[in-house]
Parts: structure tokens; sequence; C-alpha cells
């Protein structure tokens, strides 16, 4: 079957962990945040916030976020996002997964620093030149993540169609509070994820990085 445009750009997205220092202008952004608006809600509620955090904000979230994870500060998140206990299948993808990033850094197996220094990146955003923030209000239901998702990956999409690369942050889930404190967000907005968006630095090793899917077969069945 021939592939369209949006296979292409399905195909071509993957999770990029190093940009190059050039702005993405504001007018863009906007575009793209409202191109993903337009993917499905139920009841067209729409859930969740992007918050554009730049600056002097920016600066203030990144240092609270590693000094959290530097000082230990016990993990109290607002959703749990995996399985508990995970199942050893899905272990095994998270192995994998671990595996294909620090591979292609060169960061091996035992370098417990070298492991640390990647991780604290995404305190950093990648160091992207636009950094997102993710919420949604506490009294959404779990359908409501759904939806968000959809927006997500519609808006990643859309940045993938104009050039850009991004990659979703789910680290800042780990330290709601942390985030919250820092940008004076309301006890109700819940911390989603964050977002790094720019331009890929191809060059750098990191980017290379691809990890598999899973066969059809194994999630696709017709039930007659």
């Amino acid at each position: 079957m021939t592939p369209t445009a949006h296979d292409l750009l399905a195909r071509e997205r993957h999770s990029v962990r190093a940009f190059l220092p050039r702005a993405v202008p504001a007018e863009l952004l906007e575009h793209l945040l409202a191109v993903a608006r337009r993917a499905p809600s139920g009841a067209n509620l729409q859930p969740g916030r992007f918050w554009a955090v730049e600056g002097a904000a920016r600066e203030r979230l990144c240092s609270a976020l590693a000094q959290a994870r530097r000082d230990g500060v016990p993990e109290q998140e607002d959703y749990g996002y995996f399985p508990r206990p995970m199942p050893l299948a899905l272990r095994k993808r998270q192995v994998a997964a671990a595996q294909a990033l620090y591979g292609a850094i060169g960061v091996a197996r035992g370098d417990e620093a070298g492991r640390a220094a990647q991780f604290e990146r995404n305190f950093r955003f990648f160091d992207a030149p636009v950094a997102l923030v993710v919420t949604i209000d506490r009294d959404f239901g779990a359908g409501g993540f759904m939806d968000l998702g959809m927006c997500l990956h519609a808006l990643m999409l859309a940045a993938q169609g104009h050039g850009l690369a991004g990659c979703a942050i789910g680290a800042l889930a780990s330290y709601p509070a942390v985030v919250r404190s820092a940008l004076g967000l309301a006890e109700s907005e819940v911390v989603v994820c964050g977002m790094a968006l720019g331009w890929e630095d191809t060059q750098a090793p990191v980017n290379s990085t691809r990890t598999a899917r899973e066969p059809l077969e194994r999630y696709f069945a017709v039930l007659r």
C-alpha cells in the first residue's frame, strides 16, 4: 500500500532530545497548538492546558526540578503512569528503550553518573527552544487523559509537518508539587507531562535513538 503524507509523518516522528539553537516563532507555536486542538474530544470537552515556560520562569522550574531529584525528594505523583507491579513483558520493553537511548550516547549500563546526567536533561527540556508544561484539571476523569493524549500526538505530528521535532517528557509528572510551586499553578492543575519542541540537531548521537513497535498480530485481532 502506498503511504500517505500522514503515514510518512507518523513513521518519521521520533523522540528528539537535542535541538538546534534556533528559535521557534511564536506564531508558529500558536498555529501548531490550534491544529492540535482539532484532535477528537468526547463531548467536545477539550481537556488540558499548555503552558509555555520562558525566561526566568523556565530557569526557576528547571533548577527546582533538578534540585528535587538530587535531594531525593519523594515522588508524589498526581496520577499513576506505570503498572504496579510492572509485568515482565512490559519491563522488557522498558529496558530495551533505555538500552537504545543510553547505547546511542555511549553510556554504559553501570555508569550511574552518566545515566543521571542524561536523565536530568529531561528537567531542562533538553535545551529545546520551546518548553511546554501540560496539565489537566483534577476533576476530569480518565477519559480526559485519553483526549489529551490524542491532542498531544496531534501536536507532535503538526510539528513534524512543519519541520520541527519534539519529545514528550513524562519525568515532570514525578514532581507535580515542584512544578506547581515553581510556576504558581493552582493545586487543581494535574501535571501530565512536559513537551520539548524545536529544530532537531540531526548530528547529535542521542537523536539516533529508535525504539521498536509491537507487530500487528500482538495487538490486533478480528472477532467474528
